[in-house]
């Protein structure tokens, strides 16, 4: 076979493998090159012996997932602030299967962990297929999956909010927090609300998250000031890593991402991503 008949059964996979890589690292760009590698990978491989292309890439991409976190966790122990994973603006017809919050979750799990459960919970991948990619057997799979299960059920979403409702409560939110209108603000909120704001120490940002309601007042009242002064801009609404939310321009010309986690109607999570390094894939659609 050829490198262009590697190519063309490779391709069609492309996507998914992106997705599994994706959930796995939470970078972007890290995960274009996670599936490159694999790419390189299945070039010399000899497919006329692999029964089942996806599931051979699918190992693959795992397996080149779990290598990276080891050197991914020791540079998260050094990181400046809040971590969040590089925003992914969804397309109109794309539906989220992992949250940011439970990206966020999955950040706590080890390794083996996080594979277990992506793969099964999230991709549908049998336990006796997740035991070979990891190297474990099934029973330990099924076991990783299940401890993982328990850590991160609190970030799974309780309920579907329509997108049209959340989107609402975005715009709601941007023009309250940007005109000053803290009356406004404060009845978006729940009274548990809590802002992480990523700049990886290369924009300013909070260095830590900051909790309830009129903590967070404090911040957007003083954040008032500068908007009064330079006006955000907002580039565009949509759904980033399967919340509401929108990418604007800030003031000084920060690009951003903004997402809210929504409940019974109020904001309970506000995800801030400013680190210029992870918003290279979305600078060009401002």
């Amino acid at each position: 076979m050829t490198g262009a008949d590697a190519a063309a059964s490779f391709d069609p996979l492309r996507p998914r493998l992106a997705r599994i890589a994706y959930r796995m690292l939470g970078s972007v760009a890290d995960a274009e090159d996670v599936v490159q590698d694999a790419f390189l990978r299945w070039l010399d491989t000899d497919r006329d012996q692999i029964r089942e292309p996806e599931a051979f890439l699918r190992r693959v991409v795992t397996r080149l997932c779990l290598d990276q976190l080891k050197s991914a966790r020791a540079r998260r122990e050094t990181y400046v602030g809040p971590w969040l994973p590089e925003p992914v603006v969804e397309e109109e017809d794309e539906v989220e299967d992992v949250t940011l919050p439970l990206m966020m979750a999955l950040e706590r799990l080890s390794p083996l962990e996080r594979a277990a459960f992506l793969l099964h919970d999230v991709f549908g991948v049998s336990f006796d297929e997740v035991g070979e990619t990891i190297g474990r057997d099934p029973a330990a799979a099924r076991q990783l999956a299940s401890r993982a299960r328990s850590h991160v059920r609190a970030a799974r979403p309780r309920y579907e909010m329509p997108r049209e409702k959340g989107l609402e409560i975005a715009a709601a939110f941007f023009a309250a927090s940007r005109s000053g209108d803290m009356g406004a603000l404060r009845g978006l909120l729940a009274g548990d609300v809590a802002t992480w704001s990523d700049g990886g120490g290369k924009v300013h940002a909070g260095l830590r998250p900051i909790h309830g309601i009129d903590d967070n007042m404090k911040l957007y009242t003083s954040l008032a000031r500068f908007f009064a002064k330079e006006m955000s801009r907002i580039v565009r609404y949509g759904m980033i890593n399967g919340l509401p939310g929108f990418v604007s321009v800030e003031p000084g010309g920060v690009l951003q991402t903004t997402a809210l986690a929504i409940e019974d109607g109020r904001i309970t999570g506000i995800y801030v991503t400013r680190n210029p390094d992870k918003l290279g894939h979305l600078a060009a659609v401002h």
